[in-house]
């Protein structure tokens, strides 16, 4: 079995920072199939476990942004910020209703894994009233240098969503639109949080001592809901972790999800001397795909 390869970029001149909007976007989940690469069902239960996680993660962005828009007083940036927010809420809305008219409707119980995801967005990453100013500030401080972290993976999976193959899957076009939309709009803001890390100061040892933290968590997460929905799948007989962490490997090989190889030199890119979010997908490609997307047009029929 040949690897397939990603899609050519579009040899465009990159505009680089763009004002940022949130686009109003319409999806019909009608008869949208819970194994949506029909060809890929390990696959498509670990890209469905993005459903999961992010819109409490999500939200949490959006809540210690505004908490941080006060204390910021540089204009440009603050109004990238407020766009940043108004993307992220449209994605964690958006993502949310795949878990209403998709996954419950195909029998997925959500409840159980969405709890722990409110657990540990809102409580054990969220604000901490009722300390001293100091020690309220250096919890949000830490809050953005994670969120940039993460940013930092989501525009990573937005450029390869926007160039990989998965049309070669079957794919059902609907599901592949919305992750190529919302990584698309993760290129595209891929500056901000880093941006708003360097106002507040988050130094080099401090965002590599995060990404050490968040890289192996933020996979255990997505492998762990992977599993959950295999388990959950009753047209799928259960796997050991061992068992299916060898058929995500055997995905990863065969272009239905980015490979760890790649996940880790774009983690390790992190930790170069003046590291910046530039080289993490095109700009211009971006817009391209915002510009075309099925479910903008939808809306804006």
């Amino acid at each position: 079995m040949k690897l397939l390869p990603l899609r050519a970029r579009p040899e465009t001149d990159d505009p680089g920072e763009v004002a940022l909007q949130a686009r109003n976007v319409r999806f019909d989940w009608t008869d949208t199939p819970l194994r949506w690469m029909p060809a890929e069902p390990i696959a498509s239960h670990v890209v469905n476990a993005l459903n999961l996680l992010l819109p409490e993660g999500e939200r949490m962005f959006c809540q210690a942004f505004a908490e941080a828009l006060p204390l910021v007083r540089d204009d440009r940036l603050r109004e990238q910020m407020l766009g940043f927010v108004g993307q992220e809420a449209m994605h964690a809305e958006t993502h949310h209703g795949v878990l209403e008219q998709v996954l419950t409707a195909h029998g997925i119980d959500v409840e159980p894994y969405v709890r722990q995801m409110e657990y540990l967005f809102r409580t054990a990453l969220g604000p901490r009233p009722g300390r001293n100013p100091r020690a309220e500030y250096q919890i949000l401080v830490e809050r953005l240098g994670f969120i940039a972290t993460l940013e930092h993976f989501f525009a990573f999976l937005g450029d390869w969503v926007l160039n990989a193959e998965l049309e070669r899957f079957d794919a059902d076009p609907r599901v592949l639109d919305l992750f190529r939309w919302h990584g698309a709009e993760e290129v595209e803001h891929r500056f901000v949080a880093h941006d708003v890390a360097g106002y507040f100061e988050i130094g080099y040892l401090r965002r590599g001592a995060l990404m050490l933290i968040t890289f192996p968590i933020f996979l255990a997460l997505v492998f762990r809901g992977a599993r959950y929905l295999v388990q959950q799948d009753p047209s799928l007989p259960d796997r050991s972790y061992p068992r299916l962490l060898a058929e995500v490997c055997g995905a990863m090989w065969r272009g239905a999800l980015p490979g760890v190889p790649s996940l880790l030199r774009s983690a390790l890119s992190t930790f170069r001397p003046g590291y910046t979010p530039a080289a993490v997908g095109s700009t211009a490609q971006a817009v391209a795909y915002l510009a075309k997307s099925p479910a903008a047009q939808a809306m804006a029929s």
